[in-house]
């Protein structure tokens, strides 16, 4: 994890000796190449979950030292060594976001969904919600979600306990009160703890749009 940006890098090995893949590069990565040289690996491919920077500072480092593919584009699953590689279109957070089930059990889910918290609508809230809902949230509960900021949860655990989760499910009332956004008039659906100890909040305006943002940009009234 990366001690500003509290981005993940992550290296996924299917034996000692045999074949591992990276997942996004924005963390320091010495422990990761330590690891690759300990267990003797083979590096065959860079998955990336989005385009932002604090995802993909270390790419081109990790591709000229290890000659890798890169995967950054939704498609059929794939095989690397003996891992099983399923590639996830996940877009909402941004129009490019993937997320990776790796052998059926381990999801990397980028910026898309957090523990207790998900990733901001910048490419849309309804292509956000679908995502978590209908595709991460899909899978069984006890998948493991690997995130792209901060701790690792799973499928069961946020579709119990994340609070945007619970209102999508109905199963907690919507907030009300007034707010501002770059001056422009919401209701405030959620207030939530986010993954850096910040918050995120969701909001809707007159015309019933909705917006998932970092609480820093609101004003509450």
């Amino acid at each position: 994890m990366h001690p500003g940006w509290l981005s993940n890098a992550y290296l996924v090995g299917d034996r000692p000796g045999g074949t591992g893949v990276f997942v996004d590069s924005g963390a320091p990565l010495e422990p990761l190449l330590q690891a690759v040289e300990a267990q003797k690996l083979t590096m065959t491919h860079l998955l990336v979950t989005h385009g932002h920077a604090d995802h993909t500072a270390g790419n081109e480092s990790l591709r000229r030292r290890f000659g890798l593919d890169l995967v950054e584009r939704a498609g059929e699953s794939f095989q690397a060594g003996a891992l099983a590689i399923e590639t996830l279109a996940t877009p909402g957070h941004s129009a490019d976001s993937l997320s990776f089930l790796i052998d059926g059990s381990a999801c990397f889910s980028g910026d898309t969904l957090f523990a207790g918290s998900v990733g901001g609508s910048g490419s849309g809230y309804a292509d956000l919600r679908r995502s978590i809902m209908d595709v991460l949230l899909a899978l069984p509960p006890e998948t493991r979600i690997l995130p792209g900021h901060s701790e690792a949860t799973s499928v069961g655990e946020e579709w119990q306990r994340n609070p945007f989760v619970r209102i999508w499910r109905g199963l907690d009332p919507e907030g009300d009160e007034r707010c501002l956004l770059a001056g422009r008039e919401a209701r405030l659906v959620l207030w939530a703890r986010d993954y850096d100890d910040g918050f995120k909040a969701w909001l809707r305006f007159a015309d019933g749009g909705d917006q998932i943002v970092g609480g820093s940009r609101v004003e509450r009234v």
